[in-house]
């Protein structure tokens, strides 16, 4: 099976009886792409070199950069060092941009390096916008467990990230890459392009505060996660009016915040 974003690399197993097992396993590609808007280089992260598009269009969103309908068009550049994402905005988009750069060069672990100022990095979000969705704990299962089926590089490498979006009682799309911030803007991105309806943004990571930043860019109402969020990332979906769901793992998960969106078995206390 081949999976875009992945590549065999030789290796030699240990610990078995008898000689080392020598094989290839597939592991997952991460390269430097840079996130260029009218050929001024944005941001250049580690990332895995697929939905590239979608990147781009998440990106803009998540960060503030530019709507949607203000990117005329996405050139994919591909070099001999690296990827080069040419989006090209509107002149109205533009000037905001020129307004407030932001440059974010560094690991895949990180989500605001390279930020210019502390009080960029945390800028409130507006409000999630009141949907009507709801979800049964149920759903949350059954969100969660339909998760792996979708997940062709983690499956083949065990070294991706995953973000997928929940509505109408089925997994509308997932995207992966290295980086867990990637994953979700690529999602967000693939969102944007696509109609759908309300519903829950899905992660395989865990839950920090750009993590919520990003969902309430994207709008979505409820976030769950199958690890653990950060105190201040559940005092930030609290205030955006975000249902955080987090340590979700078979039938048995913890609802943080807004549990009115929860149709049965709310939990005492949350919010």
């Amino acid at each position: 099976m081949t999976v875009q974003g992945a590549r065999p690399l030789p290796r030699l197993v240990f610990g078995g009886p008898g000689a080392p097992e020598q094989g290839a396993r597939l592991l997952p590609e991460e390269c430097a792409v840079a996130l260029s808007f009218n050929g001024s280089t944005q941001a250049v992260m580690m990332a895995t070199p697929a939905d590239l598009e979608d990147f781009a269009y998440g990106f803009a969103l998540t960060e503030g950069l530019a709507r949607p309908d203000e990117i005329l068009e996405v050139n994919v550049e591909r070099g001999t060092q690296g990827i080069d994402v040419q989006s090209w905005l509107v002149p109205e988009a533009e000037a905001r941009l020129a307004a407030r750069r932001r440059t974010m060069a560094g690991p895949v672990g990180c989500g605001l390096c390279g930020i210019d100022s502390i009080r960029e990095a945390l800028r409130e979000r507006a409000p999630v916008s009141e949907t009507g969705f709801r979800i049964t704990p149920d759903e949350v299962g059954a969100a969660i467990a339909a998760l792996p089926a979708r997940q062709p590089l983690h499956d083949l490498t065990r070294a991706a990230h995953c973000a997928g979006y929940w509505t109408g009682g089925a997994l509308l799309a997932t995207r992966e890459d290295v980086g867990r911030h990637n994953a979700l803007d690529k999602l967000a991105g693939h969102l944007v392009r696509h109609p759908h309806g309300p519903g829950a943004v899905l992660l395989t990571s865990r839950v920090s505060i750009d993590m919520v930043q990003k969902v309430a860019a994207i709008g979505a109402p409820v976030l769950i996660a199958v690890s653990a969020p950060t105190a201040d990332a559940v005092a930030l979906a609290d205030r955006l009016g975000i249902t955080l769901i987090a340590l979700a793992r078979g039938a048995r998960f913890e609802l943080f915040t807004h549990s009115d969106r929860l149709l049965a078995g709310s939990v005492a206390g949350a919010r």
